[in-house]
């Protein structure tokens, strides 16, 4: 086989120098590999190119959720199966897909795997593979990505802030082919699967498989509802989100609020329309 390797260096504050020592101990001479780095200048470029010159069998991402979610909009015109090297802050992706946490038992799964298909959201330009939010949890993640504190820790220390910080509830304003109304809250959501990269189920029925994603609806603080999403058993109260199954949607909002697309901070927004992408992305997973 033929590997595409591209590696996030920056991603969960992690030197990633180990997990390439143990994949080139799971290959042998018979395998081929081609590594590359992400810099943040053209990356999206210079992973097409890479794609267009040479026929890769496999690519393996060694990031968090945003360098999948590079590597899904770089091969949006084509299908390669993709393996996921868990390495970023929070891997809310991996997670739904029940990788282990040990390397020495993603990195089997990852080069040599079963896969399966996932859909995608097409969010305005982008594509959304996990979870994007407009509201608190994109300010967090703002905070996150201008603070020196990575990993786990840092988003539970900048989350103290931006709960006295945040300006919600927001008003927004849903039209889906069905029905326009307005909903005020804290978030709004768009999800296709069920966790948040730090591990809160906050979507509990979403699939990434069914051809719908979630609108989700968080309409206040609640600590009490906030600790149940630590338990994926526990049934959040329809008091706290309100979630709504569709295909497409546009969300429309009086002033622009920050939003994130799969733990990436992209702006703050008034409007964003997003549709469904059936069956966009290959990928490898556990085996229930």
């Amino acid at each position: 086989m033929n590997f595409l390797f591209i590696i996030n260096p920056i991603s969960g504050n992690e030197d990633k120098s180990h997990l390439l020592k143990m994949v080139k101990t799971e290959l042998n001479h018979k395998h081929q590999y081609t590594i590359f780095k992400t810099t943040g200048e053209n990356d999206l470029e210079k992973i097409q190119q890479k794609l267009a010159k040479e026929s890769f069998d496999r690519v393996i991402i060694a990031g968090g959720d945003g360098t999948v979610k590079l590597v899904a909009e770089a091969m949006k015109d084509q299908q390669l199966p993709i393996g996921i090297l868990p390495a970023g802050s929070a891997n809310g992706l991996a997670s739904d897909l029940d990788l282990p946490e040990n390397p020495k038992d993603f990195i089997p799964i990852a080069l040599f795997g079963q896969t399966r298909k996932i859909d995608a959201i097409q969010i305005n330009e982008e594509i959304g593979l996990h979870i994007s939010d407009f509201g608190l949890n994109a300010e967090l993640i703002k905070e996150f990505e201008s603070s020196s504190l990575r990993g786990k820790l840092g988003y539970a220390i900048n989350s103290i802030t931006t709960l006295f910080q945040s300006k919600g509830p927001y008003e927004f304003k849903i039209t889906t082919p069905k029905e326009s109304f307005t909903k005020k809250g804290i978030m709004l959501a768009l999800a296709n699967s069920k966790k948040f990269g730090t591990g809160a189920v906050v979507n509990p029925n979403g699939k990434m498989d069914d051809g719908l994603f979630e609108i989700l609806i968080f309409k206040k603080l609640d600590l009490i509802e906030i600790l149940k999403t630590l338990n994926t058993k526990s049934e959040l109260s329809s008091d706290f989100v309100e979630c709504i199954h569709v295909t497409e949607v546009t969300i429309e909002t009086n002033t622009p609020i920050d939003f994130q697309i799969d733990g990436e901070y992209c702006q703050k927004l008034k409007k964003v329309k997003a549709h469904m992408l059936p069956k966009a992305l290959e990928i490898a997973y556990t085996k229930k």
